[in-house]
């Protein structure tokens, strides 16, 4: 089915490059969310009894539409969230490659079989779709958090039901037109295995709150995260939760400089600092403090900041005033607190009118304790934490709520090997001499503590959209009990 037109308030959607209306659309009502489901779960009766590798047909034609409309969707990826081209592409080039991951899945679902401690009993495990799947996800990756779940949902057996950002609206129509074309000449598909509902928190609430959507995944900030979970809690559903990153990089004395260099000021600056995992904090050894923080800052204000589309640029805009606002407070309270504040400044010339250009901000002279260091600000702002030694540096890089993704750049293994260790990084995610910030769909993405839990994309992160039954199948004449019971009748 086509997206269903809303009937409730108005939404205006403008793009980040220029300020222009890119389109104006209506929120679904309380009782349109109410029909999406109902079409939902009818169509997981029927989607569930389609062989696994089948749904897997399906979803590879949807690799192949994306493969084909790749170009334009960046575009669009691009208009609506403000990326640069060459980013916006590499984002569908994750959708196309978690597709790929998905087909080979739908002929891997597998169980288990156990040593039973009956005689001439099997004992064993399979799994079972769950149900229609709730995604929310936020505008900074418009496209992929919808891929990273939808395709494994699919594939398991479950219809999806998109509720996205209200900032890309477009992104999300997209998608589902493509998944449309995928799925002609498939009629044991049914129409209703994908559902875009538009609005804000009331449309997300809905979602949320509804008994027939067993499974709610939301990428989005800690707060919104905490409310989702709460809430699915309250009626003894499933949340898989990606919320905020607070991520840190130890750069040792043995680190190559220059790696260090290329990949703090991508994971810091790409993407307008937009992403959970970028670079937040810098924590480095402070006998190379002072050249670290020279480089940084020369590459950091040579940086080309300005319109997305144009090949040259490497930094787009902020994703609106409300981004700046939050940031240009952030490094106000900042220098309030005594520290040093490097860039940080809004662009406003040679980019486009209308849009939120900003040059990335290098902050020094805070505590890593200090409660601007201990949250995420959503901006290009690093700040930089020195330590005497890798303990200090661990210690410093655990000391915050969040745990997404981390890093460490060193020459030496016994470094590394502790930062990987269980006394090490408390992330769900830990690179060694890489950034912070990018992900290969073959390993479940996620982090620990107020990053939520969840595991989306590769890996075993499939079972989270199924549900466990274990099974004993009794070959023998006898029915012998369990725990060596006797109970004659």
């Amino acid at each position: 089915m086509e997206a269903q037109e809303g009937t409730g308030e108005t939404l205006e959607k403008y793009s980040p490059i220029d300020g222009a209306l890119t389109g104006t659309f209506k929120e679904a009502s309380a009782g349109q969310v109410k029909e999406t489901i109902s079409r939902a779960s009818a169509a997981f009766v029927a989607l569930r009894k389609v062989p696994a590798p089948r749904r897997g047909e399906f979803v590879r034609r949807i690799g192949e539409a994306l493969r084909t409309h790749k170009e334009a969707l960046a575009g669009i990826v691009t208009l609506e969230a403000g990326k640069i081209h060459q980013e916006a592409l590499g984002e569908v080039q994750e959708m196309i490659d978690i597709c790929e991951f998905a087909v080979g899945l739908s002929r891997q679902l597998h169980g288990l079989t156990i040593a039973s401690e009956r005689p001439q009993h099997r004992l064993m495990e399979q799994w079972h779709p769950i149900g229609p799947v709730g995604v929310i996800s936020a505008f900074n990756f418009p496209v992929a958090v919808w891929s990273w779940n939808a395709m494994l949902a699919l594939v398991c057996g479950n219809p999806v039901i998109w509720k996205p950002s209200e900032k890309a609206p477009l992104c999300a129509l997209a998608c589902h037109a493509l998944a449309m074309e995928a799925r002609k000449g498939m009629d044991d598909i049914p129409e209703d295995v994908s559902s875009v509902l538009l609005g804000g928190r009331s449309t997300g609430e809905a979602l949320v709150d509804d008994p027939r959507v067993p499974l709610i995944s939301a990428t989005g900030s800690i707060p919104m995260g905490r409310t989702v979970a709460q809430r699915v809690a309250a009626r003894l559903g499933r949340s898989l939760l990606e919320l905020g990153g607070n991520n840190g990089v130890i750069v040792m004395p043995s680190a190559d400089l220059d790696m260090v260099l290329r990949g703090a000021v991508f994971a810091a600056a790409g993407t307008t600092g937009q992403r959970c995992t970028s670079l937040r904090r810098f924590i480095v050894h402070k006998d190379i403090q002072e050249t670290c923080v020279k480089r940084l800052s020369k590459a950091f204000a040579n940086l080309p900041v300005g319109d997305p589309r144009d090949p040259e640029i490497l930094v787009g805009p902020l994703i609106d005033e409300g981004a700046l606002a939050n940031m240009q407070t952030t490094l106000e309270a900042a220098r309030a607190s005594g520290a040093t504040v490097i860039g940080g400044d809004p662009i406003t010339e040679k980019v486009p009118s209308g849009g939120v250009y900003v040059r990335p901000a290098i902050v020094t002279g805070l505590s890593p304790d200090h409660e601007l260091v201990q949250k995420e600000t959503f901006a290009p702002i690093l700040y930089v934490l020195p330590f005497h030694n890798l303990e200090e540096a661990i210690t410093i890089h655990n000391g915050v709520p969040q745990g997404l993704s981390s890093a460490i750049f060193t020459d030496r293994l016994i470094e590394s090997e502790r930062f990987l260790s269980s006394e090490g990084s408390d992330c769900g995610i830990a690179n060694v001499n890489i950034g912070t910030s990018g992900a290969e769909i073959g390993g479940a993405f996620g982090g620990e503590k107020e990053t939520g839990g969840g595991r989306e994309s590769g890996s075993d992160a499939w079972k989270n959209y199924m549900r466990r039954q274990t099974v004993t199948i009794n070959y023998s004449p006898e029915l012998p009990l369990a725990q060596g019971i006797k109970f004659e009748i």
